[in-house]
Formats: structure tokens, C-alpha cells, sequence
């Protein structure tokens, strides 16, 4: 009998191989690193090849750790950086370019073109989305203008698209011998091709950006039991292991965080912030500046929706003050450094370096630093650089009790910056909310094991009244953050932030 899940998670900064036993506990996890290829400051690129060879030497170590045997791994789940673009020819399994990053905003003469001829909200009705550089659609098109030989490819089928859920189960299944080319309905609806009431690619948007519809791959349920294909015996597996469950990158925390309930959130802190409240069956077209997206789908259940908030820019400006100013060594260091002052001196730092993303959308903004005065020293940075994660979370939580009429009563917390205690508590004296810490904190690469795991009764599908039994007993809480700041502080402070993001607006021409 299976006594394993095993999940590969591809994030921008790395790959890593995850293995879960029954109770949701991570037994063998193994991580590598991918190149950052930066062409200009707003060009990333990624190796995918590169992708595909790290994936198969996580794969190896997180099973050597376990000293896995054939039969011990139920099943596989994908979770993926989901905008992230790749095109590659079927016959040969090579990229006709780079990975285009999610960060990257190239295709902005794209956009602008398409703005013009129908406003950003072209598409919202459908896919829940604007139009932005931020999503694959554009992306695909701008491959297909700028790369030689890949429209003809695209039109014979010959050239194929995935975000890079679909470029590894590709590869997973027998890539150019016979691998299945699907994605699933979360990563699908981050492509601006999705149409959200159908679940399927929508003819008029690919008529619109020239996309054939032969080099899409198939739209399948996150969670799906009729899998698609299995790993091949003389793959990193060496074993036949049903590939069958796959979420974006920050859908998977929602099912990792057991959030099943609609009204439950989550928000990831990593590189860039990415909060997500559950609404159920119910689609809401966001009046706030948030997108519409789907949470997760059971084969042969009703889509899950979600209202989503995307932050541009949260660890990285940790990373900015690390790399570029210089004032930490260690990105762990920033808690120490803001605490060395009682508050952040007036200065306010907003961290447009690439635009704003929820709940602006201004590819104008660029960053500031308001405030400054001569008695600020560098423990008032990282404190403003601390906060300015929280001040950010605080306008898509408001944005979403806006568009949902839902009261957020909590938010579970996960991603790698959640052990800075500073920030936790600021960010619930800012929200006004407790926030909860989970016990397992690896809640991507948990929630690709959920699903995969619930397409295999690895984890048991109840009842009616509660299908996610299994799953909410494994959900422990690590630590709880109670608001302490008062009313006329936390307003009072909130309002020189939104002053500071107003002098971000309008910088790029």
C-alpha cells in the first residue's frame, strides 16, 4: 500500500520535491535553484530546460531520502509559478525561447494597443482579469511576433504553450513520446484565454490576440482521478505513478491552508504577496481593482472561485535592501535591524519597482520613499520596508470585503516571511484581525499533495456536509497574532501610506 504523496513545486526562485505522508507531515523535501536571467531590468527570463533538469534532480533526492520503493508513492501533484510562459516544438521537447517570467513586462506595446482599442477591462467579464503584461496571453503573442518559425509551428500544432505545470507534466508523461499537455483550471484562468463561466479557452479572446488554439493544452479539474498519464518507470520516479493533481502556485495555499469554506483567506508572503478568499461556487466580478479567479476544482464537482489580490513587490524589497542598498547581509537580519528603532521614523516606503499590482494596476508607478528627514537611519528603512508588506495586504483585505460583502475574521498566513515576528504583529495591528500561523508551513507544495492525493483516495472525499474532513483534521495552528494597535493609530497610520502611494502615480510616461 502507497504511503506517500509526492509534490513538485516550481517557483520563480526554485524547484524543490516535497513527500507527504497520511497526516499532511512533510517527510523528505529536497531544493534547487534555477538561473535568473535578467535582460533589462523589467526582462526575466528562465531556462526551461534547466527547469526540467532540476526537477528531476529534486525528485531523486527527495526519494533517496526516504529510501522510496516502487508502490510507495500514491501519487504526483504539480504547483507552479503560474504566468510564466513557455512555447516548445512537440517532436524535439525544445523551447523556441526562454521562459518569459511573470514579472517580465515586454509585451507592454501589446497591451497598450489593446487598451486602446477597448479599454483594459476588455476582457474582465469573461476571465475576471484586465489587460496587463502580469498574464500569459500577452506573452504568447508577443513569442509568436518576435520569434521566427513559431506562429507557422502554432498554427500546424506543432508548437505548443504551457505555463510550467503543463511544460513538467509534459515531461513527466513521456514529453515528445506521447506526454499529456494539459494544465488545469487555476493556472488556465491566469492565462487572460480562459473564459471563468465555461472553463474553457475562449474563441473570441484568441481570435482577438491571434492565438491558435491548437498549441493550447487541455483544461482539466485541479483534482482529476482519470489522471493524466502516469511517470515512466525509467523517469526520476522509476515508477508508473498516477500524475493527477495540479494549482497555480497560490491556489495551492488555499488548499493547503484548508481555507474550503467560503469567507476563509490565505495570504502568501514570498517574493511578491498573493492573498486569496474563497467564494465559493459564487463568481464575483471585482469592482476593487481585484481579480477573479478559480480557487480549485474536484472532478466532477462545480468550480470553486476566489477573489485574489496580487502585490508586485513584498520579499523582494528585502531583497533590495540586502542586495542593492546593502544595509543587511541575510534577508533574516531585517528583523533585528527594525527593531533597533520604535517606529519608522515618518517614512514611508512603497515599493512600485515595477508597477502596482492590486488593487491599482499602475504600470506608471514606480517606487518612492516619503518622509524623509534627517534623523532617519537605516533601522527606519527596514522597519518602513517591513510595513510597507503589511500596509499593502491591508488594501487588498479592504478591496475584498468591498467586492464580497464578506467580514474576514482571520487570515492564515504562510510563505517564507512569516516567521518575522515584527511583521506578523504589525500586520495584524494594521488589518485589525488575528492572524494565524500554520504548523506545516510548506502550504504550496501541501495543497498539490492534497489534490493529487484526493484523485487517488489517498485522502478520502467525504460527505456533503464535510467533503474536506481529512484535510481539515491535518490543519493545526502554530501561533495566533492578536490586533494590539488602537483605532486612531492604526487609521491614522494607514492614511500617510495611502498619501505615500499616491506620489507613486504617473512617474513612467
Amino acid at each position: 500500500m502507497a504511503r506517500y504523496i509526492a509534490a513538485l513545486h516550481q517557483g520563480t526562485l526554485h524547484t524543490s520535491c516535497m513527500i507527504f505522508n497520511h497526516s499532511g507531515r512533510l517527510v523528505s523535501v529536497s531544493q534547487k535553484e534555477h538561473r535568473q536571467i535578467y535582460l533589462q531590468p523589467d526582462r526575466v527570463e528562465h531556462n526551461p530546460l534547466e527547469i526540467w533538469e532540476r526537477a528531476q534532480a529534486t525528485i531523486r533526492v527527495a526519494l533517496s531520502k526516504i529510501d522510496a520503493r516502487p508502490g510507495d508513492i500514491a501519487a504526483v501533484g504539480i504547483t507552479n509559478q503560474r504566468e510564466t510562459t513557455v512555447v516548445w516544438n512537440s517532436r524535439t521537447g525544445r523551447p523556441y525561447y526562454n521562459a518569459i517570467v511573470w514579472q517580465d513586462t515586454r509585451p507592454m506595446s501589446i497591451n497598450a494597443e489593446m487598451i486602446s482599442l477597448g479599454g483594459q477591462d476588455i476582457f474582465r467579464s469573461k476571465t475576471g482579469l484586465p489587460l496587463t503584461t502580469y498574464f500569459s496571453g500577452l506573452k504568447i503573442k508577443w513569442i509568436m511576433d518576435q520569434v521566427p518559425g513559431v506562429r507557422a509551428d502554432a498554427e500546424r500544432g506543432e508548437a505548443l504553450f504551457g505555463t510550467i505545470d503543463s511544460w513538467l507534466i509534459w515531461w513527466l508523461t513521456g514529453g515528445p513520446n506521447g506526454g499529456s499537455h494539459v494544465t488545469d483550471v487555476t493556472n488556465a484562468s491566469r492565462t487572460l484565454l480562459m473564459n471563468l463561466h465555461t472553463l474553457d479557452w475562449d474563441p473570441e479572446i484568441l481570435t482577438a490576440l491571434g492565438i491558435p488554439r491548437a498549441m493550447l493544452p487541455r483544461i482539466v479539474p485541479s483534482s482529476d482521478p482519470r489522471t493524466w498519464g502516469t511517470t515512466l518507470v525509467d523517469g526520476p520516479f522509476g515508477d508508473a505513478i498516477p500524475v493527477c493533481g495540479d494549482l497555480g502556485d497560490q491556489q495551492a495555499p488555499l488548499v493547503g491552508q484548508a481555507c474550503f469554506r467560503p469567507g476563509e483567506a490565505k495570504n502568501t508572503y514570498g517574493i511578491a504577496c498573493f492573498m486569496l478568499l474563497n467564494t465559493g461556487t459564487r463568481l464575483i466580478p471585482s469592482k476593487s481593482g481585484l481579480l477573479t479567479t478559480v480557487a480549485y476544482q474536484i472532478q466532477g464537482q462545480p468550480a470553486v472561485y476566489a477573489l485574489e489580490g496580487s502585490i508586485a513587490t513584498t520579499g523582494a524589497l528585502i531583497q533590495w535592501l540586502r542586495d542593492n542598498l546593502g544595509i543587511i547581509r541575510r534577508a533574516s537580519e531585517v528583523e533585528d535591524l527594525a527593531r533597533s528603532v520604535e517606529d519608522n521614523g515618518g517614512i514611508y516606503i512603497v515599493p512600485a519597482f515595477t508597477g502596482l499590482f492590486a488593487p491599482y494596476w499602475r504600470s506608471d508607478a514606480r517606487g518612492v520613499i516619503a518622509g524623509l528627514t534627517h534623523s532617519i537611519n537605516k533601522g527606519h528603512l527596514a522597519r518602513a520596508a517591513l510595513e510597507a508588506i503589511a500596509y499593502q495586504t491591508r488594501e487588498v483585505l479592504d478591496a475584498m470585503k468591498q467586492d464580497s460583502g464578506m467580514e474576514i475574521r482571520s487570515l492564515k498566513v504562510d510563505g517564507e516571511m512569516i516567521y518575522n515576528e515584527l511583521l506578523m504583529q504589525f500586520q495584524a495591528d494594521i488589518l485589525g484581525v488575528p492572524v494565524v500561523r500554520p504548523e506545516v508551513s510548506e502550504t504550496a507544495s501541501l495543497g498539490a499533495a492534497y489534490v493529487a492525493g484526493l484523485a487517488t483516495q489517498f485522502w478520502d472525499y467525504g460527505s456533503l456536509d464535510d467533503p474536506f474532513e481529512d484535510l481539515n483534521a491535518n490543519w493545526h495552528v502554530d501561533k495566533t497574532w492578536y490586533p494590539r494597535m488602537s483605532d486612531e493609530t492604526r487609521s491614522r497610520l494607514y492614511t500617510y501610506w495611502l498619501k505615500a502611494v499616491q506620489r507613486t502615480f504617473g512617474w513612467r510616461e
